[in-house]
């Protein structure tokens, strides 16, 4: 028999942790190779875990709530062949206490080893960044994880406290976490603000909502984006009376020979598909001491469920007619409200199009789907007078806010983005246009 270990997957490009949300396996249960374990939320996807073995559930390791790095070991399964020693020695907690093959040289070499163990187990990759990204002593923090382990979640509550714990100093109490308070041995001023959420009165007919998951990994991610990414805003206004006229015109037969929808939505996709063609600064990601600037031109778009908000993306927009991003948009939607959306089809985007005019928006102020550097919300088509050749007119307006990284991109390079954009939506026309 032998030991084998399952460990977190890495489920989306970016993902560096996920939480485990319900377990679908006990010990003692036998599992064939594939069978689903576990599952998982990250900020990117919902995903079962399947088994990588064939056995029995030894030990399940993760707890349900909790957050894990990823390569951290979940659970552990009893398979045929090898031996339990030979595997169970693959287990870091083991791993640290087995003596090491080479001679140790003094007391100190010897005792690092469990030391560097604990780091390894209480530090994940997104805990290490993150604390370095804001100054964070590590070692002035308790966690809430299992076992005493340090969260994401347990960072993100410091940095919105605003009371950063660095070397030397000792972290004030936080009366939104009282694990922290009774850790502390010190007193808290009077005049300290308390953490945002940690005074909310809860009066006879109040609701409470608990968090999801999925909520929590949208709130993580909106929070790192306006944390990191100094957002600056703009907006363009842009006449699409003739566009109207046109999709109002096909539509009806569209439907009846594709058998989907031809929205508005599709053709402002494919615009700004093309104008980042032409300006391909805007399809770009800050990566710390360097700006990436991406090759493929992949369209995220924002569809919301009744309680989360999901972001699928179309691979290579400039290279797909308005026929096809229109069925891409219909399939992708269709999967989001169903459930089935894939990892796959959640990572890789490189710019966001937000269709807020669907609930009638016609100003809003988006937040960056971080990494990326830039976000375009399409408000509602609205019929407005305008000063056409002199005179007051009657057209169908519409706002493009855009949000940037300004990091990344400065007014001049989005402004010509912008009117690129305009330029393209104000030509679609008949004449000018084909769907197809």
């Amino acid at each position: 028999m032998a030991i084998e270990q399952i460990k977190m997957p890495q489920l989306g490009e970016s993902v560096t942790e996920g939480t485990i949300s319900k377990w679908l396996v006990s010990v003692g249960d036998k599992v064939n190779k594939y069978d689903p374990l576990a599952e998982v939320m990250t900020d990117k996807v919902n995903a079962e875990i399947p088994s990588s073995f064939s056995g029995t559930i030894k030990e399940i390791i993760a707890e349900e709530g909790a957050t894990y790095a990823v390569g951290e070991v979940i659970l552990t399964v009893e398979t045929e062949g090898g031996s339990t020693s030979d595997a169970a020695s693959l287990a870091p907690q083991e791993e640290a206490s087995a003596p090491s093959q080479q001679t140790a040289t003094s007391t100190t070499t010897a005792k690092s080893a469990p030391a560097a163990a604990e780091s390894k187990v209480r530090y994940s990759p997104a805990v290490l960044k993150l604390s370095q990204e804001h100054g964070i002593d590590l070692t002035q923090v308790t966690g809430t994880g299992a076992g005493g382990r340090i969260t994401r979640k347990d960072l993100t509550k410091i940095i919105e406290s605003g009371n950063i714990p660095k070397a030397g100093e000792v972290a004030p109490v936080q009366t939104a976490a009282p694990q922290v308070e009774a850790a502390a041995p010190v007193s808290v001023p009077t005049t300290q603000a308390p953490a945002p959420a940690a005074n909310v009165p809860v009066m006879p007919g109040d609701i409470e909502i608990p968090v999801t998951g999925v909520r929590k990994a949208i709130a993580a991610n909106m929070l790192r984006s306006k944390h990191e990414a100094p957002h600056a805003w703009t907006m363009i206004e842009v006449d699409v009376t003739n566009l109207v006229e046109y999709r109002n015109s096909i539509k009806n037969e569209f439907k009846q020979k594709e058998g989907f929808n031809l929205t508005f939505f599709a053709f402002f996709v494919k615009a700004v598909a093309q104008a980042l063609k032409e300006f391909p600064q805007i399809n770009s990601m800050w990566a710390g001491d360097k700006i990436i600037q991406k090759k493929d031109i992949n369209l995220s778009i924002a569809v919301a469920t009744e309680d989360a908000l999901f972001v699928p993306v179309i691979k290579h927009a400039d290279e797909k007619t308005i026929k096809g991003i229109a069925r891409e948009i219909n399939e992708l939607a269709a999967k989001v409200r169903a459930g089935k959306l894939t990892s796959a089809e959640m990572s890789g985007g490189t710019f966001t199009v937000n269709n807020t005019g669907s609930f009638g928006s016609i100003q809003s102020n988006g937040i960056i789907n971080y990494p990326q550097a830039a976000i375009l919300q399409v408000e509602s088509i609205v019929k407005r007078p305008v000063v056409l050749n002199g005179m007051i007119a009657v057209r169908d307006m519409v706002n493009l806010c855009m949000s940037l990284d300004h990091r990344v991109l400065d007014g001049l390079v989005c402004g010509r983005f912008l009117q690129r954009v305009k330029e393209i939506l104000e030509n679609t026309s008949k004449e000018n246009t084909s769907v197809y």
